[in-house]
């Protein structure tokens, strides 16, 4: 195998759902439902049978030290996936190849009991994780300062709170210092300082050359730790790749295009003094694009129907990352409308982004149209459009001669000056 820790060829998942689970009083009749399962287990499902594929035919290669986010919409087989490979589950079809010492964060809290104290629980979650007496006790401190229970450590756990179950259950489990480690989404719970420890946790994972597989719905944190994403959807791959491309497949992917519109009035987003009829991404020459060069002017067009005279209107839009991070908001404060309510009929406002502002990626844009005072939300599309951004490095940008990735919501080209003195003492 080289340098790959992870292969997997072929996996495909079916479950049958619906089923009632039989009870057997006698052993005869387990048995004998034990050898029909068997016998049924490769076997295609019958016409009518209610089985769905939560995997379809996913291969990949992961190699030693490598990070890798997985990601999709809830359903599409990230955590089958996950538990095929971390042996909880076996494939319907395929099979899978781990090379090296493997950690699971599926579920934190991995055999702890109710009625035992968190040191007693400590070494029983350790011992079932694979680690041994002398490890426990060599890194028992350790593992008990991550989890800041030092207080309550000879308390039973069942008087702890659900948040200090799991700080100890990931604790005991990020202390086993495998060199595979996967984690499913264990991250989504815990206070967000814990959050942040777990986070450093597993980017000191990666430093120190463990491989990681990682799912979260957090792009930003996909983003940041992986250096390769894999989107999965009705348990098939749909791409593999840089996260940045993956993610803003992702994130762009079904309804986000370049252009909403609404024929039907009735039917449109607002309310009876205005109602949204379109919103488009435009260029500088009026081309409606979900793509831009990144040294070149954008505009972003909301059209609108005022149903109602007499109010003070202002279209507004927001700009979100594919990291979900919020980059910017911007109201339109076009002076001839600033201070004069809007008469009936249709209008067309456009925000106008200059070249050389944005970074590169995929950038999601909400519209909607308030009054500021008082503040009021007359409608709102919360995803209307998206559109990607390119730095093919041609050309002025900030980037220049750099091809490293390049951090940052946004990417200016600023203007420098430099001032030189000559025949200054040393």
């Amino acid at each position: 195998m080289g340098d790959i820790a992870i292969k997997a060829e072929n996996l495909s998942k079916r479950y049958h759902i619906g089923a009632l689970r039989q009870r057997h009083d006698l052993l005869r009749d387990l048995l004998a439902y034990r050898m029909k399962s068997l016998l049924r287990r490769n076997a295609p499902p019958g016409p009518g049978a209610n089985t769905i594929w939560a995997l379809q035919d996913v291969s990949l290669e992961i190699k030693k030290g490598e990070a890798i986010g997985i990601i999709g919409r809830n359903g599409s087989g990230k955590s089958t996936l996950l538990k095929i490979l971390s042996r909880i589950t076996e494939p319907t079809t395929g099979r899978a190849a781990m090379h090296g010492r493997f950690c699971s964060l599926l579920e934190v809290g991995t055999g702890f009991h109710s009625e035992l104290t968190g040191r007693d629980n400590i070494y029983l979650s350790g011992a079932i994780l694979g680690m041994k007496k002398e490890e426990i006790d060599r890194k028992f401190d350790e593992i008990v300062a991550f989890a800041e229970v030092e207080k309550f450590i000879d308390t039973p756990i069942k008087h702890y709170s659900s948040g200090m179950q799991v700080r100890l259950g990931f604790a005991v489990a990020a202390h086993l210092e495998p060199e595979i480690l996967i984690v499913d989404e264990v991250l989504a719970v815990g206070d967000w300082r814990f959050q942040k420890k777990c986070m450093n946790k597993i980017c000191d994972a990666r430093r120190s050359g463990q491989t990681v597989i990682f799912v979260s719905h957090d792009m930003s944190a996909i983003s940041r730790l992986c250096e390769r994403a894999i989107l999965l959807d009705e348990g098939r791959v749909i791409r593999d790749g840089s996260p940045h491309d993956v993610v803003g497949e992702y994130l762009c992917s079904g309804h986000m295009t370049p252009v909403r519109e609404w024929p039907e009035l009735e039917v449109a987003p607002g309310n009876e003094i205005v109602r949204i009829c379109a919103i488009r991404v435009r260029t500088a020459n009026g081309r409606v694009t979900d793509t831009v060069e990144i040294h070149e002017s954008i505009g972003i067009e909301i059209e609108y129907e005022v149903l109602q005279r007499g109010h003070l209107l202002v279209p507004s839009f927001g700009f979100r990352n594919e990291q979900g991070i919020d980059v910017f908001v911007v109201f339109d404060r076009d002076p001839a409308w600033r201070r004069r309510p809007r008469p009936k009929g249709r209008f067309v406002s456009t925000a106008w982004i200059p070249g050389n502002f944005l970074t590169e990626g995929t950038l999601i844009v909400g519209g909607g149209i308030v009054t500021e005072a008082p503040f009021h939300i007359h409608c709102d599309v919360p995803e209307a459009v998206a559109f990607h951004v390119l730095d093919r490095g041609e050309g002025e940008s900030a980037r220049g001669d750099v091809t490293e990735n390049w951090i940052g919501v946004v990417r200016p080209l600023l203007k420098w000056t430099t001032q030189h003195s000559f025949g200054v003492n040393k």
